[in-house]
């Protein structure tokens, strides 16, 4: 596709009311430059028309600020094989894996909606949440819909139609195959991919599980404070709340007031219950960050 079509391509997705932002030629990732790229995409004709002809550059589509909610129904990699699960019903794509869904939950399969085939045979279903619904991304069978389906919605982007990728998993077009306005999520769908309701931050629940040890009452409501701190930290303050409460009670741990193994076990229990909000940090991580703060513990 040409550097006018992916203009146009672009122009066309901000006409629908979406959110675009240049991905790298031929690719999938955003333009160096971009990488804020939730802030950054835009539904300005102007600025679109006036970027995109520099190059032919893909075209990104940031879910959240465009109120889309998209199902990504993949295609298999090469030796890629389902589940324990769901082996026996022989999915052959992520398509396959979403009918079965549908019919577990006595549901017709969403296709009446803005559709979009993508390079590697598999397909894009857009859709639009209800009001107030604030859906985050989700991926395969590990917390999400099913083995071969993602989904992009707050924080995520696709990559929009018009857009010619080159990679070495597959090469093609990403291109609309049924063309009426994103249909509403449907309720049952939605309900589905909600996030769980996040276990009690309460630092006294926390202490519950820990090693029975007897502990002075400074000892006690100092574990309980930076347990607390860890365990509601918000997004984008994690680390620097677990290296904080790691560094203060390795003090204390030095000092005799608090046994290692119960600084080290809430800590990171406390660590894991913050990742209830979303985008986990990983569990290692959070253990190095404590085994660097608190190497006493």
């Amino acid at each position: 596709m040409g550097w006018l079509d992916l203009t146009r391509a672009a122009l066309q997705a901000a006409a629908r009311g979406w959110y675009v932002f240049p991905l790298t030629p031929r690719g999938k990732k955003p333009l160096r430059g971009f990488t804020d790229w939730e802030r950054h995409a835009t539904t300005d004709t102007d600025r679109i028309a006036a970027f995109w002809p520099r190059q032919p550059y893909n075209i990104g589509i940031a879910c959240g600020p465009s109120r889309l909610v998209v199902i990504d129904l993949d295609q298999p990699k090469p030796g890629e094989h389902p589940p324990a699960g769901l082996a026996q019903q022989h999915p052959q794509n992520g398509e396959h894996v979403f009918r079965l869904l549908c019919a577990e939950h006595a549901q017709p399969y969403p296709d009446d909606t803005f559709t979009v085939r993508t390079r590697r045979g598999g397909t894009h279903l857009y859709f639009t949440p209800a009001d107030g619904v604030r859906l985050r991304n989700s991926a395969g069978h590990n917390g999400g819909l099913g083995w071969l389906i993602d989904t992009r919605a707050c924080g995520g982007y696709i990559v929009g139609p018009g857009s010619h990728v080159t990679q070495p998993d597959g090469t093609g077009p990403y291109k609309i195959t049924r063309d009426p306005p994103p249909a509403p999520l449907p309720a049952w769908l939605a309900k589905v991919l909600a996030p769980a309701a996040p276990p009690s931050t309460s630092a006294a629940d926390l202490l519950t599980s820990l090693p029975d040890h007897r502990l002075t009452k400074y000892g006690e409501a100092a574990l309980r404070g930076e347990v607390e701190r860890v365990a509601t930290a918000r997004r984008g303050t994690r680390n620097r709340a677990l290296n904080t409460a790691a560094f203060n009670l390795g003090q204390l741990v030095t000092r005799g007031v608090l046994p290692a193994e119960m600084v080290t076990t809430a800590l990171q229990f406390a660590a894991e219950t913050a990742n209830a909000e979303g985008d986990p940090n990983p569990s290692r991580e959070i253990a190095a960050v404590i085994a660097s703060a608190c190497p006493q513990a």
